[in-house]
């Protein structure tokens, strides 16, 4: 089977509409409100950043992530690896072509699991880019193990009565409605035992308890929010998916949403290296230039290789989930670049920030940014080391024991093997079993 990463000279024309439509508009955006993505905006924020919409939507790049039922164009995994990969490059690109996580992993979800209400209600605006959304999973007690989840949810007559805390709630504080992952059979199996529910932002009982900030964050700016659900009383028709079924509607936002992200990686790891690169040709030192260090060509020369190999890794899953079209097929390739992910982009801005001495550590160059979200993808959507444990578990199944006590390898054994199917007889001795 070929593996093509190619495509069709008319997609290729809008990759390159977007990296100039992304270098030349949105990143004067970006340093005018880098802090402002998931905000309600301001009319001088609307006044320019809606036009910006609206080039995109003329292009039809708005949304790309869904089909068409859904304003989306149905686009395949490769094509928004490659997509996102220019998108990576910028704070408000994904807002302004309709990709912004959580958002598109809470869109996608409600278009598979919706009701008809509940995507009149939520799924539209949010489509339109009007309002924005929370996903509220993770614990403070357990972190994102629904294992060890104890906020739940108890059935009285139609309604549902939420009681818990959550916490990493991003953009709960601007967020018009939750979904909230909650316990309603705490003896059921464990992909049986939590439901979801859809709940609007200014439903009695949410209380925002604390909003932590991400490093670097002022005070305005802190997203990340604890949550109690102190005895919120919700009407049966929020359920999202079906009661019992929150853990195959968490499964469904994750998968392309970890291609996406990995994509979005390599665009600001590409960015780093550029920087670097600009630097080393730029900066003398002990009467060279960085660029005739041989420790500096040394950074270099391994940022382009973690790179390169990360970025056709997770072009290869893409174009996997496009060939097999199911996700749970590709789950290893999947894990794999999530644990990439954060190791690369880790690497690549240590390395950056180290070729820039001290202004590489400062709030006027990205690389802290870079740096600190490597380290945030480490833990997003579960740690590393469980998606190193799902690789080495998918790959084993690939695998048999031998049914000797020797290696199936042992050169010898080999040898008299090939030796009696091709000289009818054996000259080697056979490493006996005991």
């Amino acid at each position: 089977m070929a593996i093509d990463f190619e495509v069709e000279p008319e997609f290729q024309k809008l990759l390159d509409w977007t990296k100039d439509f992304v270098t030349n508009k949105v990143a004067k955006v970006d340093l005018l409100w880098p802090h402002d993505t998931y905000k309600d905006m301001t009319a001088q924020q609307a006044a320019i950043i809606n036009p910006l919409k609206q080039e995109v939507r003329d292009m039809k790049l708005w949304a790309c992530h869904l089909g068409p039922d859904l304003g989306g164009q149905g686009y395949g995994q490769l094509k928004l690896a490659l997509l996102n990969e220019i998108l990576g490059t910028s704070r408000w690109a994904p807002r302004i072509f309709g990709t912004q996580a959580p958002d598109t992993g809470n869109a996608e979800i409600i278009a598979h699991f919706g009701t008809a209400e509940q995507k009149e209600r939520y799924l539209k605006p949010l489509l339109d880019g009007d309002i924005v959304s929370c996903f509220s999973m993770t614990e403070p007690q357990g972190g994102a193990d629904p294992g060890i989840f104890t906020t739940s949810a108890v059935k009285d007559g139609d309604h549902w009565i939420i009681n818990g805390r959550k916490v990493w709630s991003s953009n709960a504080r601007w967020a018009k409605f939750f979904i909230v992952m909650v316990v309603t059979d705490a003896d059921a199996v464990i992909t049986e035992k939590m439901t979801m529910f859809m709940l609007p932002a200014e439903t009695p009982g949410i209380e925002i308890q604390y909003n932590f900030g991400m490093a670097g964050e002022g005070p305005e700016d802190t997203s990340e929010a604890l949550i109690k659900y102190n005895n919120v009383r919700i009407h049966e028709s929020a359920i999202l998916g079906g009661v019992g079924q929150a853990f195959a509607v968490a499964q469904t936002r994750l998968g392309g949403g970890r291609v996406h992200h990995a994509m979005r990686t390599v665009g600001n790891a590409q960015r780093a290296i550029d920087l670097m690169a600009e630097r080393a040709l730029s900066r003398y030192t002990k009467g060279q230039l960085l660029s005739e260090k041989q420790s500096v060509q040394m950074m270099l020369a391994d940022s382009y290789i973690e790179l390169a190999s990360f970025r056709l890794l997770v072009l290869h899953c893409a174009w996997k989930i496009d060939k097999l079209n199911d996700y749970k097929l590709v789950r290893l390739d999947i894990a794999a670049i999530k644990v990439q992910t954060a190791r690369v982009m880790q690497a690549i801005a240590l390395r950056a920030i180290q070729l820039h001495g001290a202004i590489g550590t400062s709030q006027e160059l990205p690389f802290m940014g870079f740096l600190n979200s490597g380290i945030v993808l480490g833990l997003a959507d579960g740690p590393t080391e469980v998606h190193q444990i799902t690789v080495a578990r998918q790959m084993l199944r690939k695998y048999k024991a031998t049914d000797s006590v020797w290696p199936s390898a042992l050169i010898p054994n080999l040898t008299a093997a090939a030796e009696l199917e091709l000289l009818g007889e054996s000259f080697t001795q056979i490493v006996p079993e005991n």
